[in-house]
């Protein structure tokens, strides 16, 4: 595709049309029907948010300790939990990996960044952009997704949180499942600005942020401090009556999503069409600029705070001159506060 060389969009292999739209749900004026079809993709065809329904199915019914169990903390069920996990994220971020990046079964069709990943760059953990994602995903991202999810099925087998049953409010029920996107949604967007704040992003969000061309084993690939963050969105259930299917399912929202949106390829081609939706360039974009689209591309957060990128040269615009503002603030700080330690310390000229 022909692209204007001074627009952020000529620099990828591969991108949607511009500019990015948000969810047709949330369109003004309203468009029903594109908000009717965007609902039935994402809710009654193969997405990632039906898989993650079904993969939550599947483990509460046949591959979970029973709850009499797990109300007491012992070795043999939290490392099946532990083992269980380590086996999905690999099937999920691995197969994915395997597909498009070993094997290289799509080339480079739909492919939002034309590079490849890293390899023999300082910058990674044992120079090498995969190897350093899978370490810090099975490490870290697998053990704090276990101990959250150990911690609230204890409290759940012992009666600490609030359970409720489809039998018991059916409504309430089958709403969880549709709220529970939009909070983890919502709850990201903050979450994810607070770890931009500069001490916060150096302490931890940088390791993340090593990706400005992501794969799928980068999705979950976090800093510990951040992992800590990113996977409390899931502590709502134990104060909000939930199931244990509204917990695994929101548990996979959170694990599972990632290395699909973060899988660097706008979907899976068979037969030559695209089937499946995978990678986000909405969030790609995020690597890619820092400063913008810190929420999901399903709800509007970013164009209601005023943190939306949508691609076109307008907005990149936009984005540079919100930059020059920051710094700008931020050299102001930096000299104010160099004055003011200046003429209160002892040693006065001293200090740098």
């Amino acid at each position: 595709m022909s692209e204007d060389p001074k627009s952020p969009a000529s620099e990828w292999n591969w991108h949607p049309s511009l500019p990015i739209p948000t969810s047709p749900v949330f369109s003004w004026p309203p468009k029903p029907i594109a908000g009717l079809k965007w609902l039935a993709s994402y809710w009654l065809w193969i997405s990632g948010t039906t898989m993650e329904i079904l993969v939550a199915i599947l483990i509460w019914n046949f591959f979970m300790p029973d709850m009499e169990t797990m109300a007491t903390l012992s070795l043999g069920w939290v490392s099946q939990i532990y083992v269980r996990n380590l086996i999905l994220i690999c099937l999920v971020a691995g197969s994915l990996h395997l597909y498009f990046y070993t094997l290289k079964k799509q080339e480079a069709a739909l492919k939002f960044d034309p590079r490849s990943m890293a390899k023999n760059n300082g910058k990674f953990t044992f120079r090498n952009q995969v190897h350093d994602n899978m370490f810090w995903t099975l490490a870290s991202g697998v053990t704090i997704w276990t101990t959250y999810e150990v911690l609230w099925f204890w409290a759940a087998a012992n009666g600490y949180t609030p359970l409720v049953t489809f039998s018991e409010a059916p409504v309430w029920f089958l709403a969880w499942f549709a709220i529970i996107p939009i909070w983890a949604s919502l709850h990201f967007y903050w979450i994810h600005r607070l770890i931009h704040w500069p001490p916060l992003y150096r302490l931890a969000h940088s390791l993340h942020h090593r990706n400005v061309n992501v794969g799928p084993w980068t999705g979950i690939s976090m800093h510990p401090v951040e992992h800590l963050l990113y996977f409390s969105s899931v502590v709502i259930h134990f104060v909000v009556l939930s199931h244990p299917l509204h917990f695994l399912f929101h548990l996979f929202v959170q694990a599972l999503n990632p290395p699909l949106s973060h899988s660097g390829f706008d979907g899976l081609k068979i037969g030559g069409v695209k089937k499946v939706e995978l990678g986000d360039f909405f969030h790609q974009m995020h690597h890619r600029y820092f400063e913008c689209n810190y929420g999901t591309v399903e709800m509007p957060w970013d164009k209601w705070f005023g943190s939306f990128h949508d691609g076109t040269k307008e907005a990149h615009e936009g984005l540079k001159e919100h930059r020059q503002k920051i710094m700008s603030q931020y050299k102001k700080y930096r000299l104010g506060n160099f004055i003011t330690r200046l003429f209160t310390s002892k040693e006065g000229l001293k200090i740098v």
